[in-house]
């Protein structure tokens, strides 16, 4: 029954690691058979092995919600050579090849779908349940399962910067950053444990040797004082919230690189959001349209057709809001300005469609003032006639995080974004954050961060998902980056990955943070507190090997239920965010 603790504490000795729990538990039960306490040494070592299978358990749960990610590893990939469809490695595969992915396969690498449709589930990456649908064009990540039609993809990444490599790479580095509390622990066990040792020594030499007590009573005392002294409860309960906390986040579709993270996370008191892709779904829309004599729906026929031939994303915004057939055939004489807007001609009307630069150029007057969003102002020969007002659109839940974020004592959140001042603090109002700071480069943000860093109380966590986030996210106490859709740079910086993109999720990652470091020091409050009073028993003769068993073992039990705690993840349900409609004619 005993055999593998003895096993282990003679290898640690000849290894020159002497002073451990293996070591303590050999002395305690060997020395209560040599005195004849045969059934406390029994016990001992009976309950020591309850106390590992309650460990390995906790662990293995604990592992197990990390573990289901590395099912998301592609055995293969079915790559298509001409009229023939092989299977090959997904390491064999190479960016733009074509693959093929069948109903029931894991998708092996990153790329966009070119012909078929779908559902793909794809909770083992971001914890969500719901599937997702996806069709001719849509990015498809690997690691997702293609539940229901054949997809052929065309390879975007190579297998080695594929979602699914990125993500085993976190994981399989997520126990080598560890926690201050972990680190003060194992360094706190290596002493407190040759401490003990000696402190037993005297305990069992000094009082029959000084005032004449019996010999085999005070070896009895210093063999449950060891029992009693043995650090497990700490040792196996503190690492064990910790791997907890980060397979509960997992749960939820959020990666933790590492429990240093998480508890710096618990600590943060200030945190600051990139706007564009982070806050907003980086997607711009029609908000408003202001014509002036004539109908909304007019003007923006005209400047739709003006901007036909235009690739620029304003005009994508424009054609989405046109909810008619553009006729290319009533546009000719179509001349773009980059970074400015279009001159067209629209049946025999020169309609002119761009930004204010675009009217400075042409010597157009309009209403030169700061507006709330993107506007794009359209001229019919020559003559004002209105604008159309084009916006971001906000996350459903980013209202919602920063509501929690604030019921998390979160002292201060901040925005960060590259618009124009009115733009930004209306944003920052309908969100709910304390304070906006606009019109800035991305140099700008780095230094911001490391003022706002200076003045914080706390930790600071910077949230965002692009190229320019990265030096930000990098130089933050806590760096978080929108995994779904986010850039490489941001992921590769950050220290948590979410995976959704949702920005409620950050809510959750402080909870679980704070929760994880709430039951390591609970934990580490009950193994300190109880061993204590039993040592002091122990010393005076009021307590047993019973005692001392409970107190090495029971807490130890307690400690690592009590870390189980971290492994019950929770759905967090939340009121529907109404989203902004296009506002016609409003003012």
């Amino acid at each position: 029954m005993g055999g593998d603790v003895l096993y282990k504490a003679l290898r640690n000795i000849i290894r020159g690691h002497v002073f451990d729990e293996n070591f303590l538990m050999m002395i305690a039960t060997m020395g209560a058979f040599a005195i004849g306490h045969y059934t406390e040494a029994v016990a001992v070592m009976l309950f020591y092995q309850v106390g590992e299978i309650f460990q390995s358990y906790a662990v293995e749960k604990s592992r197990k919600s990390i573990a289901d990610l590395m099912n998301i590893r592609p055995d293969y990939a079915n790559l298509q050579d001409g009229n023939d469809i092989r299977r090959v490695d997904p390491e064999e595969v190479k960016v733009s090849d074509t693959i093929v992915v069948k109903p029931g396969e894991r998708v092996p690498l990153d790329g966009s779908v070119i012909s078929g449709s779908s559902s793909l589930d794809s909770s083992a990456l971001t914890g969500e349940s719901m599937p997702r649908d996806v069709s001719t064009g849509s990015e498809i990540l690997s690691g997702c399962i293609n539940l229901t039609g054949l997809l052929t993809v065309r390879v975007e990444k190579e297998f080695g910067e594929s979602t699914a490599s990125r993500i085993l790479d976190l994981v399989e580095n997520a126990g080598s950053k560890k926690a201050k509390s972990e680190n003060f622990i194992t360094k706190f066990a290596r002493v407190y444990t040759p401490i003990v040792v000696i402190v037993a020594l005297a305990l069992a030499t000094f009082p029959p040797l000084l005032a004449g007590g019996d010999f085999t009573e005070w070896l009895y005392r210093a063999l449950t004082f060891l029992v009693v002294s043995c650090p497990c409860a700490l040792v196996i309960s503190i690492p064990l919230s910790f791997f907890g906390g980060i397979g509960g986040a997992s749960r939820k579709g959020i990666l933790i690189k590492g429990s240093n993270y998480l508890e710096a996370l618990a600590k943060a008191d200030t945190v600051v959001f990139d706007k564009t892709g982070t806050m907003t779904k980086g997607v711009f829309e029609v908000q408003e349209i202001h014509a002036e004599g004539m109908p909304d729906e007019e003007l923006l026929h005209l400047a739709v057709h003006a901007e036909a031939y235009s690739n620029h994303p304003i005009a994508h915004s424009l054609r989405r809001a046109y909810n008619d057939t553009i006729d290319i055939s009533k546009v000719s004489r179509a001349e773009e300005f980059s970074g400015e807007g279009v001159v067209a001609n629209v049946l025999g009307t020169n309609v002119v469609a761009g930004n204010c630069r675009l009217m400075r150029r042409l010597g157009i007057l309009f209403p030169d003032e700061e507006y709330a969003g993107t506007a794009v102002h359209v001229a019919l020969d020559g003559k004002y006639a209105g604008y159309m007002l084009i916006s971001d659109e906000l996350k459903e839940d980013a209202p919602e995080a920063i509501r929690r974020l604030k019921g998390h004592h979160i002292r201060k959140t901040i925005m960060l974004t590259g618009d124009n001042y009115k733009t930004g603090q209306e944003i920052a109002a309908r969100l709910g954050i304390d304070k906006a700071y606009t019109e800035l480069m991305p140099a700008d943000k780095v230094h911001l961060a490391e003022e706002l860093m200076e003045k914080s109380d706390g930790k600071l966590v910077f949230v965002g998902d692009g190229i320019n986030d990265a030096p930000v996210i990098a130089r933050a106490d806590v760096g978080i980056a929108m995994g779904g859709m986010g850039s490489d740079a941001a992921i590769e910086a950050a220290d948590i990955v979410i995976m959704t993109d949702e920005p409620s999720k950050i809510a959750d990652a402080i909870k679980i943070s704070k929760k994880t470091l709430n039951i390591v020091y609970e934990n580490i409050a009950l193994a300190l507190g109880i061993k204590a009073v039993v040592l002091v028993a122990v010393a005076l003769g009021y307590a047993s090997m019973w005692e001392a068993i409970f107190a090495d073992v029971g807490v130890s039990i307690i400690a690592i239920l009590n870390s189980f705690r971290l492994l019950i993840v929770r759905k967090q349900w939340s009121m529907p965010v109404v989203r902004p409609q296009l506002s016609v004619g409003s003012e």
